[in-house]
Parts: C-alpha cells; sequence; structure tokens
C-alpha cells in the first residue's frame, strides 16, 4: 500500500501503466521511457479525460497526490491489460499502456497480476526522437530501474502538458506527443534547471524527496 501524506486521499489512487517486456526482442530503457511518457500525455488529453466518461477519475486523482505505477506485462498478459479502458503507445519495439486513474487497492485483476518492482530493460542506445517538442532529462545523481524511470519521465510530460502555451501544445498534440528522453550530463543538469522539475517523494527506490527528472520545451 502507497502511504497517505497530507492532502491525500484516504485510499491513496495511481495511474498505473503497462509496459511492454519481450524477453526475445525487448525494447530498450530510452525507448520505454518515451512511450511510457507518451501514453500519459495521451490519456490525460484524451477528450474522454478533459470532458467524458473517464473525466472525474483523473480530476479526482489530480486533487490528491500525483501517482504513477509502472508494471510490466508480457505475453498473455500483456495482451489482457487491454481488456482495461486507456491508452496505448507503440514506439518501435517499444510500447506503453496508460490506464485510467484509481485506487492503489483493490485493483482490476489484469494490473494486479502484473509485477511493478524491477522493472529493468537495457540501457544500449539513445532516443530516436529527434527534434522532438518536448526534450525529458534524467538526472545523472541517481540510478533508477526502468519502471521507475518510465514513471518519472511521465511525471514530467504531465507538468509540461499542465503548464506549456496553447500553441506549443498544439504542435505538440499534432506530433503525437512525442517526447525525447536523455540522460543529461552532470555539466548541463546544475546549470539548466529546465522549465519542469519533478521531485520524488521517495516512496519507492529513492530515499527521500529527490529531484528525478526535468522537461524543457
Amino acid at each position: 500500500m502507497a502511504s497517505v501524506g497530507p492532502g491525500d486521499h484516504p485510499v491513496p489512487w495511481a495511474m498505473q501503466i503497462a509496459v511492454l517486456v519481450d524477453k526475445a526482442r525487448p525494447a530498450g530503457h530510452i525507448a520505454t521511457c518515451e512511450a511510457a511518457a507518451r501514453a500519459v500525455v495521451s490519456l490525460l488529453d484524451d477528450p474522454r479525460a478533459t470532458g467524458g466518461e473517464w473525466r472525474d477519475a483523473v480530476e479526482y486523482w489530480r486533487d490528491g497526490r500525483i501517482r504513477k505505477l509502472v508494471r510490466r506485462a508480457r505475453g498473455v498478459r500483456w495482451t489482457e491489460v487491454h481488456e482495461l479502458p486507456g491508452v496505448t503507445i507503440t514506439q518501435g519495439l517499444a510500447a506503453a499502456r496508460a490506464f485510467i486513474p484509481g485506487p492503489v487497492d483493490p485493483l482490476p485483476r489484469p494490473l494486479a497480476k502484473l509485477q511493478v518492482e524491477g522493472t529493468e530493460l537495457p540501457d544500449d542506445r539513445a532516443s530516436d526522437s529527434g527534434e522532438a517538442i518536448v526534450r525529458i532529462g534524467i538526472s545523472p545523481l541517481i540510478d533508477m530501474t526502468t519502471g521507475k524511470s518510465a514513471a518519472q519521465c511521465g511525471h514530467a510530460a504531465q507538468l509540461a502538458l499542465d503548464t506549456m502555451d496553447a500553441d506549443t501544445l498544439a504542435r505538440w498534440r499534432a506530433d503525437g506527443f512525442r517526447v525525447r528522453v536523455e540522460r543529461i550530463a552532470a555539466e548541463e543538469w546544475s546549470a539548466d534547471p529546465g522549465r519542469a522539475q519533478v521531485i520524488d517523494a521517495g516512496f519507492t527506490e529513492l530515499d527521500g524527496p529527490t529531484e528525478t527528472t526535468r522537461a524543457w520545451w
């Protein structure tokens, strides 16, 4: 069970994200983080979330502590989670599905079957998302698994969605919400704070409040 903090709901809510983990053809760490970030923003910008049948759930989640939990799925488990409402983004070998936020307990059975800890994918290549409107930088000061990194990139993308101007948002939307995820060099990290910063509460993997990602656009 996730911890409850000031201003949080009695039963914490989270946006669950499933990422595809294929043993035979695994996607890379960076591509998976990018797909997860795009899935988060695509769901939040979906008309069903802004004014349709998903709106109440999304707004209730936004009113508490914003949590995103990344789970890994393969084979039939990946197929099963598509029974639940959400948005899937496929990017090369990487794929991620973001689901309508809901209570962390109990979970719908297809999600409850998926493991949430220890999701790690090969960190073997840089981003293919050149010229993306939004750039997300991962802190060089900490180590995070792919699952944790994907959740933090989702947070950064959400902050970009919530704070950018309307013209930039329209261009980003038209570009399919592509993002470019990078591991930022220590020199740049110390010199450029970005336009949005994500401070993780430290409930999983990290020890206490920690800056994890930044976004530029």
